[in-house]
């Protein structure tokens, strides 16, 4: 075994162990006990991850030894808090439990997992097929605006017979595939091109095209399906690689008040979004008398939200000692974080957040150290997409800005969610393991050397 698939194997170890800790001390604070079959439920949840690195040392074995270790504790961190939320839903809801259907989606997105990194042997492979990646992409976007029924105020969902899935969770991983390989087409005519404007270089119409109709395409999103959270993401995504491409700061300064522009105007006319801006300025009006209510202020979730934070302190309240069931129906999605907040306090929440930092900087470090192009915007759009998913949940939970409704990657309860960060993840560690390869030794000439013999 390699030096880092054996540090992968500790860490990994080391997760299941956390996590582990924490599914037995949420019981014990609960019930004062530990239930039935405990230790071979956790073996068998151990087996996942531990599948996952065998199929990393088989066909990765140069890959980071972080990536891995890292996504296992974050999914594991989630099955814990979904149990934990189980336990309060039961007793105040009487709603059936959801950690058993996130552990088989677990499963399942291990072996995807797997699939991928097997079946992608070089990355840039991807890079073959740039307008029909787009045209799935753009398919599996525009989907849930074609399907009946709306699921909390927002279109996200597709539905077909019992079965139910999110698209815009393996549209990011699309889209950053298609953005990677048409900016590395496009990079120089995107970089050179320009007018200098007072110190900066704004781009020429022909080539603020395609911010336009990324930015119109957000746009659609937000008014055909009210998704705030899909239409920041993707917009956000496609401007920061683009900066990436170009190292123009004139691309971010377009990007940004073409997108400021859109959401004020979406804000102030579509009602769902528009009360989604009205419960981030005035979340604490929802208490008071419905005649005095800011139009289009129907939910608490916001105020209860920053109650959990305020009773969670530095500490929080512990495992199992906490009121995560006064959220309401999110508690298990996007306001799973205000659960950490409330029982393991702000450095429970700090953790989190580093964890999920140090995930996106290994993507980063990977797109610095591989040497083709493709390879670097692919591992920058994915750590992107990563990043940008986690600050419109964190950010909307806590305050910062408006809800937005996604689910918090790995932690949230969610089969899309799930299967798609383990397709992300996947794509990072084969990029990681080309970055990584050591470069193959000059093959030596023969006859040099057997030249080389006869003068000597």
């Amino acid at each position: 075994m390699t030096r880092p698939r054996a540090q992968e194997l500790v860490l990994v170890l080391a997760a299941v162990l956390i996590c582990g800790y924490g599914y037995a001390e949420t019981e014990l604070a609960v019930r004062g006990a530990l239930p039935p079959g405990f230790a071979p439920r956790w073996a068998a949840a151990a087996a996942l991850p531990l599948a996952g690195h065998l199929a990393v040392r088989r066909f990765a074995p140069y890959a980071d030894p972080l990536i891995l270790p890292l996504a296992t504790l974050l999914s594991g961190l989630g099955l814990v808090l979904v149990h934990r939320l189980d336990i309060a839903y039961a007793a105040h809801y009487r709603s059936a439990a959801a950690a058993p259907g996130q552990m088989t989606w677990c499963a399942i997105a291990m072996a995807v997992f797997a699939g991928a990194v097997a079946v992608f042997r070089d990355h840039r492979r991807l890079q073959r097929y740039p307008y029909l990646t787009i045209t799935v992409g753009l398919v599996l976007l525009m989907a849930p605006a074609f399907s009946p029924g709306d699921v909390y105020g927002a279109k996200r969902w597709v539905f077909i017979g019992p079965l139910s899935f999110q698209p815009g969770e393996f549209v990011k991983i699309v889209i950053v595939v298609f953005f990677a390989g048409y900016l590395t087409l496009r990079r120089d005519a995107l970089a050179l091109s320009g007018r200098r404007v007072m110190g900066l270089y704004l781009p020429r119409g022909r080539q603020l095209g395609p911010v336009a109709a990324v930015w119109m395409l957000s746009l659609l999103v937000l008014v055909f399906e009210r998704d705030l959270g899909t239409s920041l993401i993707f917009f956000g995504l496609f401007v920061i690689m683009l900066y990436a491409a170009t190292e123009r700061t004139s691309w971010v300064l377009c990007g940004v008040l073409l997108f400021a522009v859109g959401a004020f105007v979406v804000g102030s006319f579509e009602p769902h979004v528009h009360g989604r801006v009205v419960a981030w300025l005035h979340p604490m009006d929802i208490y008071l008398p419905p005649a005095q209510r800011p139009a289009g202020l129907v939910s608490d979730q916001a105020a209860q939200a920053l109650f959990s934070f305020g009773s969670g302190g530095m500490l929080g309240s512990g495992l199992g000692q906490g009121h995560p069931e006064l959220i309401g129906f999110a508690g298990r999605s996007d306001f799973i974080l205000t659960t950490v907040g409330e029982e393991l306090g702000l450095t429970g929440v700090t953790v989190v957040l580093l964890l999920y930092a140090l995930l996106a900087e290994r993507g980063l470090r990977t797109a610095v150290t591989v040497t083709d192009p493709f390879g670097k915007l692919l591992a920058a759009g994915l750590a992107t997409s990563l990043v940008l998913q986690v600050f419109v949940v964190a950010g909307g939970v806590t305050g910062l800005i408006p809800l937005t409704g996604k689910a918090l990657p790995f932690l949230a309860q969610g089969g899309s969610s799930m299967v798609a960060n383990w397709l992300l993840v996947a794509l990072l560690i084969k990029v990681s393991d080309t970055a990584r390869r050591p470069a193959p030794a000059p093959a030596t000439d023969p006859s040099a050397a057997q030249t080389q013999l006869v003068r000597t």
